[in-house]
Formats: C-alpha cells, structure tokens, sequence
C-alpha cells in the first residue's frame, strides 16, 4: 500500500473535512482556528465563496490551456489586474506555479538580462527548495543540506536583524550599520560589482523569523544596486498581497524593486506564482527561457481574479492593517507574563513570538512545545526562526476582531500550560 512520504511531518495532528473563513472542521466535526493559511496562502479564507464560484465556473468552460500555445481569458484578465496593483514600471509578466518557480525565475531574468553570473541574498532569507532557490537560500540547511553541489555564484550578505545581534548590545541602528558595510565588503572581495547581477532580498525575512527589514537598510541596497548597474530583486512570495498591512511589504520602507517575485496569497490556494518586471529589463530573458506546462493554468487565474476583487472589495488590507495591530498588542500583553517569551516580530498578520532560554539563547524547544500544545487547544499555528525558537501567526486577511480575540485566549492558555 502506497503511503506519504516519512520524512512529510504534519505540522498539526488535524485530519481536515472542510474549511470555512479563518476555520478548519475536521473529519469529527471538531473546529480549529486557522492560523496558518496554508502557510500565507488563503489569504480570502477557506472557500471564499466568490472563490468558489469563479473557480466552478472556469472547471466548466477550461480547465487548461497552457499559456505558450493558446491564449485564455482568465489569463489576460488576470495580467490586467494585476497591472492595477504592482509598483509602477513593473509592467511585464511571467507566470509559473510556485515560490520556488518564481525564485528561478527571477535568478535566470537576472542573469540573462545582465551578462553577469553571481547573485547576492541575505542572512536568514528563504526563496524555495529547487537546487536555483536553495542555493539562494540561508533560514536553515535542512532546505539545502544532502544534495550538493549545489548552485555556484551565490554570495551571502548580513541581514539587519537585531534579534541575531542583541548579544553585541546592537540596536537596529548599528544592526544596519553592519549590513551596509558587510555589504561593500561582499562587493570588494567576494563578488565584484561587475560579476553580480542581482540583490535578492526579502521585504520581511519569512523562514527566517518574520523579521522586518528597515527603509535606510533597503535605500542602502537600492542606491548600490543602481550605482553597480546591479538588478534589485525583492521576494513578494510571502509578504504579497495585503499579508503585512500594506498589499506589498516592501510600501512599508519605499522600497523600489528592479524584478518582483509572488505566489501564496494571489488566487487563494491555487498554485500560481510569478515575476514582474520592466518589459525593457523582461525583454532581455533569452528567446526559449520562459516557459512551463502548468504555468498561468486557467482554473487558478480565474481563482487569482475573483481574490483580487475580494481583497478590494472587502478592504483586506485595511483589515489585515488593524487585525494585525491588535493581534501584536495582544501577543505583546501576554508576553510580559511570560520569561521565555523575548519579542514579537513582524507586520500586520505576520507575526512571529519568540522564546528564549534563561541564557538569552534561541529555545527552539519551547516554541515547539507552545506550538503542539496550541494545536491540542484548537488554536492551528506554525514555527520558524534560524532555530525554530518562533510561533508565527498567518490567519487569513478575512479574519475578524472576535476571532483574533478568541486566538489570544487560546494562546495565553497554551503558554501556561507549557511554560
């Protein structure tokens, strides 16, 4: 009898029959509330109803038509719609399926459109699980670890992250400061401004702990990259489409990419992802480069539509703005009780709480334990963190006042029971 992989781990022991809004019901009726998303996914909800019913309507009319060889309608209107929302300038397309496409994506756009071979990310980055988008990511080896070599011409650069530095005494000033300079040392002996082609960077670091860079850090990157002639590509896969408060991550800090990466939270579950750029930098990917079977596939750019009129139309990003604010508060209130828990990082609903040992140090442990006993509790959630010392909460951008309300209560009795 066939089986799952082993090595699969279930995050939570819940066996899902259906889902509704910010709830999971299992297959004894019992409710869960979901803050997961999928991982940032549903960003409408669980069966958004408008969802539902454009997804219904496209499985009767076209359920595939690979976008190389015939033009849908769906595709179109979602390339439309999407020109409403991307930062000015990035007006071209490419669609794929997952994170990790789009991360691939942008790693050959880049090199391709530079002539140059080397790519510089960041400390505590994630891009994806491809051979391309490990190599490109640091949030911890077990994504890259047992199947090297890996891809040449990744360099790495430190992140601002002042949880990494508070051993030195630094803030986020000094944390900044460091970044900036190890980034001019990178350029002057690890990759010559000439050999790199792209900063790869996320807005708010995902795997690596829901950290939020800061304006003068990404200014920093955004003035080198333009004076070396260096392609800025920012990692959206996460932070997109209203999950920080604002509908991408990188409105919070002006940050201007060259190359723009999405995926999760644009068709609600659907696999879809994507890069935009200026059609005169796209323009510049070889003849034959872009390409794909399930790219753009019809059914899951009908559900990408009808997501971006329920953001609009629902004010999600306004919601995930306020939910966002009140569920930090509250994770904050309750962190004062606690020793263990050291911080809470993040924006709007993408929030991160961190436990610490009694010696300051990462208790990944901790986390772990506050995260099963919350799944018994009926409270879904998951970790991150370099050293999975992070519970991060992802409700969906539907979710509401009471509903965060009632994630706090559950949460604050999670923590007594385990801490």
């Amino acid at each position: 009898m066939a089986q799952l992989s082993p090595q699969l781990k279930q995050a939570t022991p819940v066996v899902a029959d259906r889902g509704e809004g910010v709830w999971i019901y299992d297959e004894a009726g019992n409710k869960h509330l979901d803050f997961t998303a999928g991982i940032g996914v549903t960003s409408t909800g669980h069966c958004h109803p408008k969802v539902v019913a454009a997804a219904q309507e496209q499985v009767g009319s076209l359920i595939h038509g690979q976008y190389t060889t015939i033009m849908h309608k769906p595709l179109q209107r979602l390339t439309a719609a999407l020109g409403e929302v991307l930062p000015a300038g990035l007006d071209s397309i490419f669609f794929s399926n997952s994170g990790s496409e789009a991360a691939e994506a942008a790693l050959r756009l880049a090199r391709q459109a530079t002539g140059r071979p080397n790519i510089v990310v960041f400390q505590g980055g994630f891009h994806g699980r491809t051979v391309g988008a490990a190599s490109m990511t640091t949030s911890g080896t077990k994504f890259k670890a047992g199947f090297s070599p890996l891809m040449p011409g990744v360099v790495v650069s430190p992140f601002p992250n002042p949880a990494h530095y508070r051993h030195y005494g630094w803030d986020a000033e000094q944390a900044t400061d460091f970044a900036l300079r190890e980034l001019d040392l990178v350029l002057q002996t690890q990759s010559h401004p000439a050999d790199t082609a792209a900063f790869l960077v996320e807005p708010v670091l995902g795997e690596g702990g829901y950290v939020p860079g800061n304006e003068r850090f990404f200014a920093g990157l955004r003035e080198r990259a333009d004076r070396h002639g260096i392609l800025l590509v920012v990692d959206e896969v996460q932070t997109g489409f209203g999950r920080t408060g604002a509908f991408w991550g990188q409105e919070h800090f002006g940050l201007t990419p060259d190359i723009q990466m999405f995926a999760k939270g644009i068709a609600s579950g659907f696999p879809i992802s994507g890069i935009a750029a200026s059609e005169a930098v796209m323009s510049k990917a070889w003849p034959g480069s872009q390409g794909g079977t399930y790219g753009a596939n019809a059914v899951a750019c009908a559900a990408a539509v009808a997501t971006l009129e329920v953001i609009q139309e629902e004010g999600l990003v306004a919601n995930a703005a306020a939910r966002g604010a009140q569920l930090k508060a509250g994770l904050e209130e309750i962190a004062e009780k606690f020793d263990a828990v050291t911080a809470v990082h993040g924006l709007g609903l993408m929030l991160a709480v961190e436990f610490t040992d009694k010696d300051g140090e990462p208790d990944g442990a901790a986390a772990s334990r506050a995260h099963q006993h919350a799944a018994k509790n009926g409270l879904l959630l998951l970790t991150n963190g370099m050293h999975g010392q992070n519970v991060r909460f992802i409700p969906a951008l539907v979710v509401s006042e009471d509903e965060v309300n009632h994630a706090l209560s559950l949460w604050e009795e999670t923590l007594s029971a385990v801490l």
